[in-house]
């Protein structure tokens, strides 16, 4: 009878256990459920989607691997220029806008082959090493890299480096025939935002300037360039901003507020976290008495469009081109502070001072239909005539001066100048496919190596080039790499192809791009309409 009990309560206390513990876990299931649907509701479905894929799925899978997935599809289901940045792109990314990078301090291109330095940048590693231009780079730490169809990416790896450490270089300099061995110690070399500046040909009152960026240091190098135009004569300025994709938001307003009288809107911006903020300009801009023009093109966004727009509402000058790119979105970049990435987040919207957003139409993840709006452009003919463009009377605004503008894509010049073929026959496209003018070019640049690197100025330049009959030459040149043109594409393209030759030469001066602009400046329809825009008249085309 005893064990009869004992067994009974046994048996009991085993149901009764096991009623415990089917309810326990069926509590503590239900509190899961509880707290996931709870963590769901606060919104935070991605934290809670990447925990279960983590917990739960077949294989291993690592959380940052998915975020590096993720994260880059969800930004750009947000707009067209919200990006996210890997930490191994990160350095890469903003260099551009940084103004300085970690290198030996020379230009180069990548002719037959070889490396051939086209300038030493003054003051930098490869001066103080002795390098000059026309030295042509052999070998790189005991590795050859000319003859090897190297990649020209892996050669600025190569060339590139933590500032301090040195590299070996095996130099060739002609006419010597043994590698001149020369150690370069890496260090901080500019990127400059100017690319140009001079005084137009033919119009000592007029000057230009031509920058490719926003970057740190574009206000100081526009300013100084501003300066040193105006002690020369100039009375009218002409900013060229075609194929300025724009960069940071305060040089813009920088440049814009140099030509404005104090109180004049320069932008203001404002977005769903982002109180609407107002940029005036604030009367200590030295150039509020010069004459203006600004040129813009369809590649022309951003901070460019920021330019344009406070110029052109406020009356201040002359927009002339083609219709601007369309981006009217601020982006600030946020770092992640564990790994070294980042994303360039959109946080506000800007508007010029009349109140345009000129940002154009966009479909949310769909980048591609956004990215071949341009290509529709040429599609349309805008490209070529004012009267392909359709502007909304919805988005019509009115300047202080009467002038109507509009808003909802781009801006739209108040001189409008289609693309221009005029030189570019089918002789000039076959030289422009086997790449003949530049290579005519360099090896132009060699022949006169020492008289090129010792010239200084365009003064100089002009000299250089008055007694030599280039273009008849280079016809020859051509001829016996198989291109061959007929009477009428020998007249046609010979101011273009003359053109080319010597700024292409000019590059190759401690001139660079100032040199290149100034031979190419009268045979450049858009800025010959804009110097007589502003009342002058352009050397004519030779």
């Amino acid at each position: 009878m005893g064990n009869y009990k004992t067994n009974i309560r046994i048996t009991l206390f085993l149901v009764t256990s096991l009623l415990i513990g089917t309810a326990l876990g069926v509590m503590l299931e239900r509190a899961a459920l509880r707290d996931a649907y709870t963590e769901a509701r606060q919104g935070d479905k991605l934290t809670w989607a990447l925990s279960q894929i983590e917990e739960r799925y077949v294989d291993p899978i690592d959380r940052d691997s998915l975020a590096e997935l993720a994260v880059p599809v969800l930004l750009q289901e947000l707009d067209p220029h919200s990006v996210y940045i890997p930490a191994s792109e990160f350095a890469a990314t903003n260099e551009p806008l940084t103004g300085t990078f970690d290198g030996i301090g020379v230009m180069f291109n990548m002719l037959t082959d070889t490396v051939q330095i086209t300038n030493v940048i003054s003051g930098g590693p490869s001066a103080a090493a002795g390098i000059v231009a026309g030295d042509r780079i052999i070998t790189v730490d005991d590795s050859t890299i000319a003859g090897v169809k190297m990649d020209q990416d892996k050669v600025v790896g190569m060339l590139r480096g933590t500032r301090g450490s040195t590299v070996k270089l095996g130099i060739l300099r002609s006419p010597a025939t043994d590698l001149l061995p020369v150690t370069v110690t890496r260090g901080a070399i500019p990127i400059k935002s100017l690319e140009a500046a001079f005084i137009v040909p033919g119009n000592p009152e007029v000057g230009y300037v031509k920058f490719g960026r926003f970057a740190a240091t574009t206000y100081s190098e526009v300013l100084a360039a501003l300066m040193q135009l105006r002690e020369q004569g100039a009375r009218k300025v002409i900013l060229d901003l075609r194929g300025n994709g724009g960069g940071y938001l305060d040089q813009a307003i920088y440049i814009a507020n140099e030509f404005l009288p104090k109180g004049r809107k320069i932008v203001y911006t404002e977005g769903y976290a982002s109180p609407r903020a107002d940029q005036d300009a604030d009367g200590r801009g030295q150039f509020q008495d010069i004459g203006l023009a600004v040129v813009i093109d369809e590649n022309s966004a951003s901070a460019s469009e920021i330019v344009a727009g406070a110029i052109q509402d406020n009356d201040r000058g002359v927009i002339v081109g083609r219709r601007s790119f369309g981006k009217g979105l601020v982006q600030e970049q946020i770092g992640y502070p564990l790994d070294g990435s980042a994303m360039r987040l959109t946080v506000a919207r800007y508007y010029t001072p009349v109140g345009r957003s000129i940002q154009k139409p966009y479909t949310p993840g769909d980048g591609e239909d956004y990215n071949g709006e341009l290509i529709r452009r040429f599609d349309h003919d805008e490209m070529f005539n004012i009267d392909s463009i359709r502007l909304a009377d919805s988005l019509k605004f009115v300047t202080p001066g009467g002038k109507i503008v509009y808003g909802g894509g781009g801006i739209m010049p108040d001189v409008f100048v289609p693309i221009d073929t005029t030189g570019v026959t089918p002789y000039f496209s076959k030289l422009f496919q086997k790449n003949l003018i530049f290579r005519y070019a360099q090896r132009t640049t060699d022949r006169y190596r020492k008289q090129v690197n010792a010239i200084r100025s365009l003064d100089e330049l002009d000299r250089f080039f008055a007694d030599k009959n280039l273009f008849y030459d280079f016809v020859a040149f051509a001829d016996r790499e198989g291109v061959h043109p007929t009477e009428t594409e020998m007249t046609l393209s010979r101011p273009l192809i003359t053109a080319q030759i010597k700024g292409y030469i000019g590059r190759n001066t401690s001139l660079d791009e100032t040199a290149f602009y100034y031979y190419i400046f009268p045979q450049d329809s858009t800025l010959v309409r804009t110097v007589r825009a502003l009342g002058g008249s352009p050397a004519p085309r030779q």
